[in-house]
């Protein structure tokens, strides 16, 4: 406040600081849409539940699963995302839709007779005994996935936290292939047994202690999964569209057109980055006779604010103990995060220090040579490739990087850098709306984001060997005009020139004239 002067003498006033510090926003705070646990899950479906820790994961989604029911790819992405550096995401749980299954609870003393569909002439029926008391977690039975004659199909058993998935049971084809000699020895959840005179008969009535299946025709469908599901999460005003800000969205394991396709526009308009998944079956050449990964490119849609990589990986199942095939994008997302707090999110999100864990390798038709992996590379397709040193990420290229016209967005590090600079400024500077609009606050803008930059600079996250060459800052009379302040505008400009990856190192070698002996 203004001094009282009365002496003759010196007097001292405190001034108000006019600069804002600005606060740098998180630049690896991911968003995972997919379908969870269709049983353990306790998310309301659609709701973005933030979460710090895979724990934080089991806890609300059910954790890692493996089922017929639905795609297992969001738990498996997510827990590769903590694995591989990540710490911070939001999750959106999707409820799948039972196609061509039926499912029932039941408590042994207190059995139900249920109904379970199949597509198959008459009825079925198999009776199943539970091993241990059921009273504590309901135990989950479903079909699933019925084909062939109508009379195979796949069966799930759920029981808390333990899940076994029988592929290919029958009914009436092989012996070897019969729910008793599938199940019985093997599970340690349950027994199985004919309904009566054989697996073609139903029993007329529950017993003490068994869970009945009584099965009649009904249309069967190929899959559960629905881009209709995915592409509802990214309307106005949904519970992830009101999450104020995050920077890494993926939809684990979808590689339809449309949905990823909504993705990307979501990204754009949250100023988020999405990492893309190939088609499960994209094949690295032609050689093997496939769909090769440059033949589904083509259908593949584009965005500055996204990047695909290929192919899938191969890991361990931690309920089965089998190789299972793991789309790239949850662990590409950690490496995004280990990155960004290792080196900066200047820093491409590539190269040997990106080994990535919890894999053996890139799947057998994903594998590539130098030459195959410069063609795909031309055409912005990102490879993680295995060398010596383990499997690597080795590409850094958005979607758009094969297009003259977002030269300036070709690499990842590059657009990410832009939309994280976007986002800092956006989360800062709320305190200039209603100020006086002339020479004070301009001033007072162009100190707090000089400063802002400076610090980038001296991170060593721009270009440029001197802060003019690195960084313009404009907030004044030549931005925002008289005609601007009537209207109530403040338009500010702000320059950088950022870091581009060295993506080809070329080594010349040359031979020196031979000279005497001195």
């Amino acid at each position: 406040m203004p001094v009282s002067v009365s002496y003759p003498g010196l007097y001292i006033e405190e001034l108000p600081f006019s600069a804002h510090s600005i606060a740098a926003a998180p630049t690896s705070v991911g968003a995972f849409i997919g379908y969870s646990h269709p049983y353990r899950t306790k998310a309301p479906p659609g709701k973005a539940i933030r979460l710090f820790s895979f724990s934080d994961y089991e806890t609300w989604f059910g954790g890692l699963f493996t089922s017929g029911l639905a795609e297992p790819a969001l738990a498996r992405s997510v827990y590769e995302f903590f694995l591989n550096g990540g710490s911070d995401t939001w999750v959106v749980g999707l409820t799948p839709k039972l196609f061509n299954a039926g499912a029932f609870v039941a408590n042994v003393g207190d059995p139900q007779y249920a109904q379970v569909k199949l597509p198959a002439a008459g009825l079925t029926g198999i009776t199943f005994t539970a091993l241990e008391p059921t009273d504590i977690v309901p135990m989950q039975i479903s079909i699933t996935n019925v084909r062939g004659a109508n009379d195979v199909f796949d069966l799930v058993i759920a029981y808390g936290s333990r899940v076994e998935t029988y592929r290919g049971v029958s009914l009436t084809g092989a012996a070897a292939d019969s729910p008793g000699s599938r199940i019985n020895d093997i599970s340690n959840l349950v027994t199985v047994a004919p309904a009566g005179g054989g697996y073609g008969v139903t029993v007329p009535g529950p017993e003490a202690g068994t869970i009945k299946v009584l099965a009649s025709a009904f249309p069967a469908h190929d899959s559960n999964f629905s881009g209709a599901d995915f592409i509802g999460v990214f309307q106005a005003d949904t519970s992830l569209d009101k999450v104020e800000q995050f920077n890494i969205l993926v939809t684990p394991g979808v590689s339809a057109n449309a949905v990823q396709s909504a993705a990307m526009a979501f990204a754009e308009r949250k100023r988020a980055f999405y990492i893309a998944d190939p088609p499960p079956n994209a094949e690295a050449d032609a050689s093997g006779g496939g769909w090769t990964i440059e033949a589904a490119w083509a259908n593949i849609p584009r965005s500055q604010n996204a990047a695909l990589y290929f192919p899938y990986l191969q890991s361990t199942d931690q309920i089965t103990g089998k190789p299972i095939d793991v789309p790239p994008s949850g662990f590409v997302a950690g490496i995004y995060a280990r990155t960004d707090s290792r080196r900066g999110v200047w820093k491409a999100p590539a190269g040997l220090e990106t080994t990535v864990l919890d894999t053996t390798g890139p799947v057998p038709t994903g594998r590539m040579n130098d030459p195959r992996h410069g063609v795909l590379n031309k055409s912005s397709i990102n490879v993680l490739r295995q060398f010596t040193t383990g499997t690597v990420v080795f590409g850094a290229r958005t979607t758009v990087a094969d297009n003259d016209a977002f030269a300036q967005s070709k690499y990842v590090p590059v657009r990410r850098m832009t939309l994280f600079i976007e986002q800092t400024l956006l989360a800062n500077l709320r305190w200039v709306i209603f100020e006086p609009n002339d020479e004070p606050l301009w001033l007072s803008i162009r100190s707090s984001i000089e400063n802002f930059m400076l610090s980038l600079f001296n991170q060593g996250a721009l270009q440029g060997s001197k802060p003019s060459l690195a960084f313009q800052v404009k907030c004044d009379a030549s931005t925002t005009t008289a005609d601007d302040q009537q209207n109530g505008i403040v338009n500010i400009v702000v320059a950088f020139a950022p870091l581009k990856p060295a993506e080809f190192v070329v080594i010349k070698i040359a031979h020196l004239a031979g000279q005497a002996a001195s």
